[in-house]
């Protein structure tokens, strides 16, 4: 696993990592996901799970420990929960600091199911989020219906976003949504400081990317390692 930091810039601080799979050899995630198929997806996504806790606990992770999962890869939500609480109390990971995402550019087979999976999550004590948000298949609507605790944006609706005034509406949208939804805005692929001072303007205050810091192998980033705070 690969971890990048979660900035809370109104804060000045960390609040947590995102866990990224890597290959035996430390291959990319595009590499990795080359051999999943449909025979595999369910082993893989458990096994995921499980490395990242482990990992993040080994490496001393007090913070939220971002996950990312496979929704049609899960059978049975209560099943996948009770692997990852295993998990957890096997490495004494507070469970309650474990967030799921689910990236929004997946095609979800049963919409139904993903909104049960997220009930099932939230109930049970962890923080649902949606990723790569504005890049694939769902849209407000969508956003609505599964109400995630935290809603992350993608890239592509972040690059330049400072200079782009379509973008810029198409983001008053979203957070007028998540407003009333009590959903938190995360933006992630930070570039450049003009991005990060426009959306935290906005009232955006989690933010990730490489303006930050990239994703280090076996690492926990710390505060003091990153750049912007030298």
């Amino acid at each position: 696993m690969a971890f990048q930091p979660i900035v809370d810039w109104a804060a000045q601080d960390i609040v947590g990592y995102e866990a990224l799979v890597r290959g035996p050899e430390g291959q990319s995630a595009g590499w990795v996901f080359e051999h999943i198929n449909d025979n595999n997806k369910y082993y893989f996504d458990q096994a995921c799970r499980v490395k990242a806790i482990e990992t993040a606990s080994r490496l001393g992770l007090e913070k939220v420990l971002s996950i990312n999962f496979l929704p049609n890869a899960v059978y049975n939500p209560e099943t996948c929960i009770r692997a990852t609480i295993e998990a957890a109390d096997l490495f004494g990971f507070d469970i309650r600091q474990i967030m799921f995402e689910v990236t929004e550019g997946e095609q979800i087979i049963d919409q139904g199911k993903l909104k049960r999976i997220f009930e099932s999550y939230a109930k049970r004590g962890f923080i649902t989020a949606i990723d790569d948000f504005g890049a694939g298949y769902a849209g407000l609507a969508w956003l609505t219906a599964l109400t995630p605790a935290v809603l992350k944006l993608d890239m592509g609706l972040i690059r330049n976003i400072d200079q782009d005034p379509l973008k810029q509406a198409v983001l008053k949208g979203i957070l007028t949504v998540c407003q009333q939804l009590q959903t938190r805005v995360l933006a992630e692929g930070i570039e450049s400081e003009a991005e990060l001072d426009y959306l935290f303007a906005q009232g955006i205050h989690w933010f990730q990317g490489y303006y930050f810091a990239k994703p280090v192998l076996e690492q926990l980033i710390q505060k003091d390692q990153i750049p912007v705070w030298l």
